[in-house]
């Protein structure tokens, strides 16, 4: 008896270390996501001039990301007073809300990269696949699965007393089986499935530029693989957790192997949400970062500027091959010019 008080004791400790650590990394996201994503949507809609299919996705993510970032203020109440007091409603609200931002982050940022790859592979089509009407589809039929993926939060989230007795807002699953549809799911369409499509676009386009002989830099490049690296790095640690708790669940009732995987992921699942959040904030300081070259000539207008580069990329090669048209032209009315002179 003294030894499962002991055992309740050190988990309870332990996610209390993890609702503080957790507070502490929701303060910084909050001071840097909110301004960062409110600059970002106000350079693309006030001071960007041109607007490519990289910059709308840019535009959906960072509105994603603040919108999440302004209701960060409730969760920094839930993890400083270790409690919830929101109510059932908020509950199930506010977390269906960040799972649909988990969805629409993933999602957006394949969608960038299936574009990036689109523009190498196959330039000539480049215009007819990112007409604004397919464009604004494609979002519609995006979202729409986004909040249908997220329904699972509605479900499963519900006001709960915790190992140590206090309120919180939990998964609450009636039974074993819906902890592995639920979390493998999650797993599945918002991690592993979106990148594997990432992975393959990036490795298609490499081999591509390799076998392209006229190679050019496209500025969009490093910007959207930076996206996809900080994504992945910030979001790992939850679906590590999403897979103890499958591996938990399918262990054997009253397990002691069941019941340690329970206590570790019931105790780190707050420090690793919290650092999830990080991801959402994490945006507007690679986009500083990557058009830092444009501040001094621009000043606030330098993201303005680093969206605009972005347009130039779907119209690179056609420009180029355009270019190279033109100056065989050239070339030739010169060598005609020259010709009739001598003649003259």
């Amino acid at each position: 008896m003294s030894g499962n008080a002991t055992g309740s004791d050190n988990s309870g400790n332990l996610q209390s270390i993890s609702f503080i650590i957790g507070t502490f990394i929701l303060v910084i996201v909050f001071l840097l996501g909110v301004p960062g994503n409110l600059f970002i949507i106000w350079s693309i809609l006030a001071r960007a001039r041109k607007r490519s299919v990289t910059t709308l996705l840019i535009l959906n993510l960072a509105c994603a990301d603040g919108t999440i970032m302004c209701l960060n203020v409730f969760f920094l109440v839930y993890l400083a007073q270790q409690s919830w007091v929101f109510g059932q409603v908020m509950c199930k609200l506010l977390f269906y809300l960040c799972n649909t931002n988990m969805y629409a982050s993933i999602m957006l940022i394949m969608l960038m990269s299936l574009n990036r790859l689109v523009a190498v592979r196959w330039p000539h089509r480049v215009h007819s696949l990112t007409r604004r009407r397919i464009v604004l589809a494609v979002l519609a039929a995006m979202w729409l699965l986004v909040f249908i993926l997220a329904l699972p939060a509605l479900i499963f989230r519900s006001e709960q007393n915790n190992i140590t007795q206090r309120l919180v807002c939990d998964y609450n699953h009636a039974v074993s089986e819906y902890v592995v549809f639920h979390f493998t799911t999650e797993t599945v369409m918002s991690f592993l499935l979106p990148y594997g499509v990432i992975l393959g676009s990036y490795i298609c386009i490499l081999r591509r530029l390799r076998q392209t002989k006229f190679r050019r830099r496209v500025r969009s490049e490093k910007l959207i693989l930076a996206i996809v690296v900080t994504f992945a790095v910030f979001w790992l640690p939850y679906h590590v957790v999403n897979v103890i708790q499958v591996v938990a669940a399918c262990a054997p009732k009253e397990s002691e192997l069941k019941n340690t995987l329970e206590k570790i992921s019931k105790s780190i699942r707050p420090v690793t949400s919290a650092f999830a959040f990080i991801s959402s904030s994490a945006n507007p300081v690679l986009y500083t970062f990557a058009g830092r070259s444009y501040i001094k000539a621009d000043g606030l207008a330098f993201m303005a500027r680093l969206f605009e580069g972005t347009a130039l990329d779907s119209n690179g090669r056609k420009t180029e091959r355009g270019g190279r048209e033109r100056m065989a032209l050239g070339l030739k009315n010169s060598d005609t010019s020259n010709s009739a002179v001598i003649k003259t």
